[in-house]
């Protein structure tokens, strides 16, 4: 008779237990922890999944500078933003995985570049959470031409690797990674153990027949991925899908990638038709209109520069603590600004409400914005419209200087670029500073935060 033992297993972090607590020990999230059942048949045989059956043969190391160095062969997805994202797209026997919001588009951007890909490399599109007509529905929406995508409907491991085994494609897509389910495990489709062991077969098969696996994620209320923490160890690279739902862009962006730079950003814009490029990010960002409370700086993202507009609105408040609202901007780093103001400008914001926002629901998390938002607070503060066509790039530091922030040319080329004609940045050493070639647009250099408040008195 088979015995089967039970262990407890948390859905959050993958801690393991053999008793039942509400919350779990490790992580500290309340009813996460789900029994699941351990059979002895769960111990696989070495001749399953494409396993060989030969005894092992151990091989030798050699020195690194004595290995071929081979070109890495890419696979171009047909869409431009994703293969910036990507680092110049797809690597051949990677594997990439992509989470975002329900309905922010996951489905429908793969879909597209499944289909263009398609035109030149064998596809394969698996759909675990819809059926193939429901899938046909979108593609029909999307495109009406003639496709050589191949697709299949189907949740069982096993029968998706011995399909992909047999077609042998240069591209396979999993829609998605929790929907699907290993027989010989127990536990529900979407559980840790699952979604570990049906990555971990899914990555064996990428490595072993050189096929380029792209996974679709789910994330969880709080926004994270789905599953266990080890499943974004496991993949090469992981892609977020960011958006708002009142709001057509959609933002994807690099979390990590071992064949490319990270925190890559690709804008697209939802329409009818499907997710459309948006090339130029910084025009969709910014507002031709000038106003009290209103900056720009230039933030980079990867290798992108993108123009933002800050939002700042102080005003009075009748109550004895002040509040304190950012969008876009983590709320340590306002507070701090407004502490730094109030120091070296002697102005009694601890009086005043502050609101502050980037427009276009862009998240901002590099300090080089800084100086755009205190510049913000003190154009609402004092009712004062800031110089039309200036650009701020800086950070402020507790003592009210300002350090220099990286990339500094390629920020002033792209606000050259938008029209921009003068930028206030922190003084600079000669190498830091942009070469002629490349200035387009006046420069004013200042040591600290008052030094601008006076530059930008004089420009205005």
């Amino acid at each position: 008779m088979t015995r089967t033992s039970t262990i407890y297993i948390c859905q959050t972090c993958g801690a393991e237990t053999r008793q039942f607590f509400g919350r779990c020990t490790s992580c500290g999230d309340w009813n996460s922890i789900v029994e699941e059942v351990i059979r002895p048949s769960n111990l696989r045989t070495t001749n399953k999944r494409g396993s060989s059956s030969k005894s092992l043969v151990a091989k030798r190391s050699q020195p690194i500078s004595s290995i071929n160095n081979e070109p890495v062969g890419r696979i171009f997805s047909g869409s431009k933003e994703l293969d910036r994202v990507l680092g110049g797209g797809l690597v051949e026997g990677s594997l990439v995985l992509i989470g975002g919001d329900p309905g922010i588009g996951k489905s429908t951007l793969l879909l597209q570049s499944a289909t263009e890909m398609a035109r030149y490399k064998s596809v394969l599109y698996i759909t675990a959470e819809e059926s193939s007509n429901q899938v046909q529905l979108r593609w029909n929406r999307l495109k009406k031409e003639e496709s050589s995508l191949h697709l299949l409907a189907e949740t069982d491991l096993e029968l998706i690797l011995n399909e992909i085994e047999n077609f042998n494609p240069a591209v396979a897509i999993i829609d998605s990674i929790q929907a699907l389910q290993d027989s010989n495990l127990g536990g529900t489709p979407g559980s840790v153990s699952q979604v570990r062991e049906c990555a971990a077969a899914l990555q064996r098969l990428a490595k072993s027949k050189n096929i380029t696996v792209i996974l679709v994620g789910h994330v969880t209320k709080e926004g994270m991925l789905a599953g266990p923490k080890v499943l974004e160890h496991l993949v090469d690279t992981v892609l977020t899908f960011e958006g708002d739902r009142f709001a057509s862009h959609r933002i994807l962006r690099t979390v990590k990638n071992r064949f490319g730079a990270t925190n890559e950003l690709g804008v697209f814009e939802m329409q009818g038709s499907g997710l459309i490029e948006v090339l130029n990010p910084s025009e969709l960002f910014l507002s031709s209109q000038n106003a009290p409370g209103v900056a720009t700086s230039v933030a980079c993202e990867g290798t992108r520069p993108i123009a933002i507009e800050l939002q700042a609105l102080i005003n009075k408040t009748s109550y004895p603590s002040p509040r304190r609202t950012a969008t876009g901007i983590e709320s340590n780093r306002l507070h701090q600004i407004l502490a730094v103001i109030e120091k070296h400008l002697n102005l009694p914001l601890s009086r005043f409400d502050c609101y502050l926002a980037v427009a276009g629901g862009l998240e901002v998390e590099e300090p080089a914005a800084d100086l755009g938002i205190a510049a913000a607070i003190i154009s609402s503060y004092k009712t004062v419209e800031l110089p039309k066509g200036t650009v701020l790039l800086g950070e402020i530091g507790l003592g009210g200087q300002l350090r220099s922030v990286g990339q500094i040319q390629l920020r002033i080329r792209e606000a050259g670029r938008l029209g921009f004609h003068s930028a206030i940045i922190p003084k600079l050493s000669n190498k830091e500073l942009p070469s002629k070639n490349n200035n387009q647009i006046r420069i004013k250099e200042a040591s600290n935060i008052r030094e601008v408040f006076e530059i930008v008195l004089k420009l205005i």
